[in-house]
C-alpha cells in the first residue's frame, strides 16, 4: 500500500469546503495528525507533517539521533546503532535516522477517532466563518431562495447554501412567498446560539428601504444625495429625507425618476407602501411643514425646548395630515424628531396673507430674512413670540416690533 495518504479521498466530507479557506483546512488537518502523533510518540518536536494542499496528500516523517547501544535514553528522539542498522546499514553514531510514518500505522481506531475530530473542527471553522461573513454584513443587502415556510418565520438559503431566517415581525404585513421564490431583505441581527450563527434577515426595517434606494438612483450610490433619516410603517407609508451636494440636482426629483420611473419599483417591492420622498431642510419649520405632506399647512408654532410643534390646518386637510391610522403625523414626528399636535383653524378666521403682500410697508431684506427661516406668511411670523422671533432672525429688536404692528394690523 502506498506510504502517501490522500486524505481528500480518505474524508469524503471534505471535498468541497464552502466557506473556509483551503490553508485554513489544511492547518486543521495538520494539527490533527499532530495530535496523533504526540499520543503516539510522546511527542511531535522531531516530526515534519507535510500536506499537499493541491491534492490533499499527506507524508509524515519522523526524524531520531542514532546513539551507541545501551546509551539511548529516550526512544522517541533517539535510536541505537544496532536498531538502525536493520534499515540502514550505513549509518554511524550522531547521523540522523530519518523514517516516514504511515497513516495505516497508526491504527483503524486513531484514524476513525481523527477523523472525527477534523469532521467536528471543519464544522466548527464553518460555522464560525458563516458568523463573521455575516456580522460583518448587518444592514447590507442579501438575496436569498425561499426553503421552507412555517407559521412564525421563513427559513431561506443564501447562493452558498447558509441558512437566514424571516421571522414574521420581520415580514412586510401583505408579504406572501412560497417555496423556491426569490427574496430580498436586509441582514438584521446575527447572533451566535449555541455555537450555531443565527443569522436574521429584514424586510421592515428602515435599511431595506434605503438600500432599495441605493440600487435604483444612481445619484444616491455616487454620494451625491444623501439619505438623512427614513422611517417606516412597513406595508403603509415611509418618509424619506433626502440631501443633494450637487445644487444642480433636486434631489427628491432623482429619487422619484422621469414619472416616478425609479420609485416605482422600490414601492412594488415593499408591497405598494406609499412613499414620500422629501427635501431635507434644517429649518424646522419648514422640515415639518414639509413631512407632513400632503397636507398643506397654515401657520405652525414650535417650541424647540420641549420638541413640540402645534399645527394649525384648514378643516379639509386635517384628516390629509394626520392620515390613514394615523400614519402620516405618526412618521412626520418621527423623521422630524418633533411630537406634532394638529389644530382645526376657526372657519371663522381670516385667510392668511403672503408675506410678499406687505412689500410696501416692510423692507425687501426684512421680508428675505423672515423667508429664509420659512415664515412666509403673515400668520406664521404672528404665531411666533417676539423674543422667538428675534431668536430665529437676524434682525433687530425694534424691527421685529415694527413687523408685528404691521401683520398685526392687517388682521383688526
Amino acid at each position: 500500500m502506498s506510504s502517501n495518504i490522500n486524505l481528500i479521498d480518505s474524508f469524503q466530507e471534505f471535498k468541497e469546503f464552502k466557506n473556509i479557506d483551503r490553508p485554513t483546512v489544511i492547518t486543521v488537518l495538520e494539527e490533527v495528525f499532530r495530535s496523533m502523533i504526540r499520543k503516539r510518540f510522546g511527542t511531535d518536536e522531531n516530526v515534519d507533517v507535510i500536506v499537499n494542499p493541491d491534492n490533499g496528500d499527506l507524508e509524515i516523517w519522523r526524524t531520531r539521533v542514532v546513539m551507541e547501544n545501551g546509551f539511548s535514553e529516550d526512544d522517541d528522539l533517539e535510536i541505537e546503532l544496532s536498531d538502525v542498522h536493520q534499515y540502514d546499514p550505513d549509518l554511524e553514531v550522531g547521523d540522523e535516522y530519518i523514517e516516514q510514518i504511515t497513516l495505516e500505522s497508526f491504527g483503524r481506531r486513531a484514524i476513525l477517532a481523527a477523523r472525527q475530530t477534523l469532521v467536528s473542527k471543519i464544522l466548527e471553522l464553518e460555522k464560525d466563518e458563516v458568523f463573521k461573513k455575516y456580522k460583518d454584513r448587518e444592514g447590507e443587502l442579501v438575496i436569498g431562495e425561499v426553503y421552507q415556510i412555517w407559521k412564525k418565520e421563513i427559513l431561506v438559503l443564501d447562493e452558498d447554501g447558509n441558512e437566514l431566517i424571516l421571522p414574521k415581525t420581520e415580514q412586510i404585513p401583505a408579504d406572501y412567498f412560497k417555496k423556491g421564490d426569490s427574496i430580498r431583505a436586509v441582514v438584521f441581527k446575527v447572533d451566535m446560539m449555541n455555537s450555531n450563527p443565527k443569522i436574521i434577515i429584514s424586510r421592515t426595517a428602515p435599511e431595506f428601504l434605503q438600500r432599495l434606494f441605493e440600487l435604483e438612483v444612481p445619484e444616491i450610490f455616487d454620494g451625491l444625495i444623501t439619505i438623512k433619516k427614513i422611517v417606516r410603517e412597513p406595508g403603509e407609508r415611509a418618509k424619506v429625507a433626502v440631501e443633494s451636494y450637487d445644487d444642480r440636482i433636486d434631489p427628491v426629483g432623482a429619487c422619484v425618476g422621469m414619472k416616478g420611473s425609479r420609485i416605482h419599483g422600490i414601492v412594488r417591492e415593499l408591497r405598494n407602501e406609499n412613499i414620500d420622498v422629501i427635501n431635507y431642510t434644517s429649518n424646522n419649520i419648514l422640515y415639518i411643514t414639509r413631512a407632513l405632506s400632503p397636507a398643506r399647512i397654515s401657520s405652525i408654532k414650535i417650541d424647540d425646548e420641549n420638541k413640540t410643534a402645534a399645527v394649525y390646518l384648514k378643516p379639509d386637510q386635517v384628516s390629509l395630515a394626520i392620515g390613514r391610522g394615523g400614519h402620516n403625523i405618526k412618521l412626520a414626528g418621527k423623521l422630524t424628531g418633533y411630537e406634532i399636535d394638529v389644530y382645526r383653524e376657526n372657519d371663522e378666521v381670516e385667510e392668511d396673507v403672503d408675506i410678499e403682500e406687505f412689500a410696501d410697508e416692510i423692507d425687501s431684506w426684512i421680508i428675505d430674512e423672515l423667508k429664509r427661516v420659512g415664515l412666509d406668511t403673515a400668520k406664521s411670523v404672528l404665531s411666533l413670540t417676539e423674543a422667538e422671533l428675534v431668536r430665529r432672525t437676524d434682525l433687530e429688536e425694534d424691527t421685529i416690533q415694527e413687523i408685528l404692528r404691521i401683520l398685526e394690523a392687517e388682521f383688526e
